[in-house]
């Protein structure tokens, strides 16, 4: 993604006092869990769920009623949340992350798991055995990681491990760790 044709007439993000994350991955890797836990921990920060929003908020163009998911309309998710974005402070999960603006994020952590854990996870979701194929395929492929290094800056992504509730733990307090490094440079 080309960052300087992210937009031409998108604002510029103003200095924030929190940094924004990304916690992306295939479905069953534990973003949500992982993005929940980040928000509790650190005071300041707040965790949206791209999903739940895209539901609530109606920013899709419809079912799929063969993938049990919505056609997220992604100019309204952008649209819908580039003021909360620019506050920064933002812990955002979902599972796709090339339309989101190079801008918006200081972090983009990738969450991978092995498939053998991958599939009882997805199963017990109760997808169907079409979408959990896809899934999966997504995962031996690399296609979220391959993603956001074409979106975002490498220096600013990060691979992590996420089979277990320590790894889990673990990656949070990785990200809490960045986060209070982040917030030390950048203070105003």
């Amino acid at each position: 993604m080309d960052s300087d044709s992210d937009n031409e007439s998108a604002p510029e993000m103003r200095q924030r006092s929190f940094p924004n994350i990304l916690i992306t991955g295939t479905p069953g890797t534990g973003k949500t869990v992982t993005s929940s836990m980040v928000a509790q921990a650190v005071p300041g920060m707040t965790h949206i769920e791209v999903g739940k929003l895209v539901k609530e908020k109606a920013l899709h163009d419809g079912y799929d009623a063969e993938f049990n998911s919505y056609l997220i309309n992604e100019d309204k998710v952008v649209d819908e949340m580039e003021e909360m974005m620019q506050e920064g402070g933002k812990v955002v999960d979902h599972h796709g992350c090339e339309f989101f603006p190079e801008r918006w994020f200081d972090l983009v952590v990738v969450l991978r798991a092995n498939n053998s854990i991958l599939y009882p996870r997805l199963e017990g979701r109760g997808y169907n055995t079409k979408k959990i194929t896809e899934n999966i395929e997504c995962e031996i492929m690399d296609v979220v990681k391959i993603e956001a290094f074409e979106s975002y800056d490498s220096s600013i992504i990060v691979e992590l491990k996420s089979e277990t509730i320590e790894d889990m733990e673990e990656n949070v307090q990785r990200i809490e760790t960045w986060i209070e490094n982040w917030r030390e440079n950048n203070a105003e």
